[in-house]
């Protein structure tokens, strides 16, 4: 691409109005459900502590900041969403933009779009009849549903039991499975677990077919309720389609305390790595005191399921301006 041509649009016309019209698709879905549609700030005075994920950084220098006030922009809308659901919004969903620092990509874009939506009296299982019933209303196609749990998919695939297995053995599971590198890689046991299920199982995931991955080890709960099963695991689900993962669900974690004992959790990896710690969202622990209705909620990337659904190999194919041309 010449400099000349980059101020024109990374999609095709073509695109934008098979975009346009699954956005008016998903809000006559949720209008018809009776589920609000609401907005919240994209700045806030917090950042998400995971530390996976690192949020942009910018500042407010105007009225009643004199020395300025620092302001992360969103990588979810999600602790603001919650903060209404405890203020008795009921079921509310929303289309945003996101933003999050360092990731680019064939799948990945700095600044994308997110539709996330929560449901009070619903657990992670039904709101994945939500989320399959949505998909296969915005596909050209009715796909199967698979439902595969995080236990059975490690089995099926490996012969490898992720809730009990060691790090040694998981170790020689890449190594059975001639991963490069694998030889002098140090990693904790979720980071084994995370790179078997990135390189060996997923690519397999969602082929013809919609494949929810469910009840993760309850190490890697993030904002789900953890259960009180033997072995205990995350109340979460991921959708994916053709390998690529489109949705991350909850059945939502109500407990403050133990949503301040991850934040704090999170701090203390980010310092571990070297990296700074980041202002918990205070207002967030604030409201879930107050008490969270029972409720799952979920994130599904807007930009990703386009990709699957009109078989686009890059972001930028499914976006307006991708980042060379923003």
């Amino acid at each position: 691409m010449s400099q000349l041509d980059q101020w024109r649009p990374s999609a095709s016309l073509g695109m934008m109005r098979r975009r346009a019209k699954l956005l008016r698709e998903i809000r006559e879905f949720f209008w018809q459900a009776g589920v609000l549609e609401v907005e919240t700030p994209v700045c806030s005075r917090f950042a998400t502590t995971d530390p996976a994920i690192d949020s942009f950084k910018t500042r407010y220098t105007g009225p009643q900041a004199a020395h300025g006030l620092p302001l992360y922009l969103h990588t979810s809308p999600e602790f603001p969403m919650k903060r209404l659901l405890c203020a008795d919004s009921g079921p509310i969903y929303q289309i945003c933009k996101v933003f999050r620092e360092g990731e680019l990509g064939d799948r990945h874009n700095p600044e994308f779009t997110l539709l996330e939506w929560y449901r009070p009296g619903f657990d992670h299982h039904k709101l994945i009849d939500e989320v399959a019933e949505l998909v296969n209303l915005l596909s050209d196609e009715v796909l199967p549903v698979e439902r595969l749990s995080y236990a059975e998919a490690f089995q099926r695939s490996l012969k490898v039991d992720p809730h009990n297995a060691t790090i040694e053995q998981l170790r020689a599971a890449a190594i059975d499975h001639r991963l490069p590198g694998i030889e002098t890689l140090v990693l904790d046991r979720d980071g084994w677990l995370n790179l078997l299920l990135s390189h060996l199982i997923e690519p397999g995931l969602g082929q013809q077919k919609m494949t929810f991955l469910y009840d993760y080890p309850a190490s890697q709960a993030a904002l789900a309720k953890v259960s009180g099963d033997s072995p205990a695991v995350a109340e979460r689900f991921e959708l994916y389609i053709s390998g690529i993962e489109i949705a991350n669900g909850f059945h939502e974690l109500d407990d403050s305390a133990e949503q301040q004992r991850r934040f704090e959790q999170d701090n203390n990896q980010r310092m571990e790595e070297g990296r700074s710690s980041v202002p918990m969202d205070e207002w967030l622990l604030q409201a879930l005191a107050q008490g969270l209705p029972p409720c799952a909620g979920v994130a599904l990337g807007i930009d990703r399921l386009m990709m699957v659904l009109t078989e686009s190999d890059n972001i930028r194919d499914v976006i307006s301006f991708d980042l060379d041309r923003s």
